[in-house]
């Protein structure tokens, strides 16, 4: 007994397996033979065509009473893949972990949490020290530049933009509490004042 024929007009037997496509007329009378299918073979026209339901979605706006009214229906997935499984798997173990960790630190946990307050809590000198030292390096470039082109030396615009900003780093360093040479001026003030004195 043959199957219900296909978009393509492909018939199956169902006793013998065998594909084809039964004989027909043609409009002026005539008869089409039959034609058989190889097995495996499948016609264009029966490829399932893939449907994003996104791009469905978009298409079908508007035509039903509430807009989203179609997408309602229960969307249940009892299969899921191995590797959604695995990675589910991944999720609750690593929640697992977390929480035993928050609830019973363990030694690697309290020094990683102790280690990010240091970091946060560096010494506001030793910070100032690190700007200043910085800002001395600059300060440095910049006045070799200017020798360079009082010397006659053609300098880049670049570095005629380090001399010009001289003054701004002498500055900067005064703020921090450093002259100009990038020496503490405490240090200064007590190298002037003569022996014995306080």
């Amino acid at each position: 007994m043959p199957s219900q024929p296909s978009a393509s007009g492909i018939v199956t037997d169902e006793k013998s397996g065998t594909r084809h496509i039964p004989e027909s007329v043609r409009p002026d009378g005539t008869t089409r033979k039959a034609i058989k299918i190889r097995p495996g073979y499948r016609p264009p026209e029966d490829v399932e065509v893939y449907k994003n339901p996104t791009a469905e979605n978009f298409r079908t706006r508007g035509k039903g009473p509430i807009p989203g009214a179609e997408g309602l229906k229960e969307d249940t997935k009892p299969d899921q893949s191995s590797a959604a499984n695995k990675n589910a798997k991944r999720r609750e173990a690593r929640k697992k972990a977390k929480a035993a960790e928050e609830a019973n630190p363990t030694e690697k946990g309290s020094t990683a949490n102790t280690a990010q307050p240091k970091a946060e809590e560096l010494d506001p000198e030793a910070e100032k020290e690190k700007k200043a030292r910085t800002l001395k390096k600059k300060l440095r470039q910049a006045k070799d530049l200017k020798d360079k082109k009082d010397g006659g030396e053609a300098l880049l615009p670049e570095q005629i933009a380090k001399v010009i900003k001289i003054n701004e780093l002498i500055r900067e360093l005064d703020a921090l509490g450093f002259d100009a040479e990038g020496e503490p001026k405490g240090a200064n003030d007590k190298a002037d004042q003569p022996d014995g004195e306080s």
